[in-house]
């Protein structure tokens, strides 16, 4: 069971190969939402969800959402602690 099924992805400079591994690990940890912001957020939101999908066989369900390059870290924050239902935990911070 993870800390928090929620996180954050602060990326500074885009899609880096470094994120294939990370959502994998939060596959394996039961994350259920991640929102994306900074440069490429779109692009890195997109890759993501083909992480999650792979080859279709067995998808994994995480919700993801691209945020704006004008929205705050504090936009985000407050979208992340919207979520209801099961969610638990403090919403992590990752940059990549």
């Amino acid at each position: 069971m993870p800390i928090s099924d929620r996180v954050l992805l602060r990326c500074s400079r885009g899609y880096r190969f470094e994120l294939d591994a990370l959502v994998a690990m939060w596959m394996q940890e039961g994350v259920k939402y991640v929102g994306v912001l900074g440069v490429g957020a779109s692009k890195v939101e997109d890759i993501i969800d083909e992480l999650c999908v792979g080859d279709g066989s067995n998808p994994y369900p995480m919700l993801t959402a691209c945020h704006a390059p004008h929205e705050t870290i504090d936009d985000a924050m407050f979208l992340a602690n919207q979520l209801s239902g099961d969610f638990i935990g403090e919403v992590r911070i990752v940059d990549l």
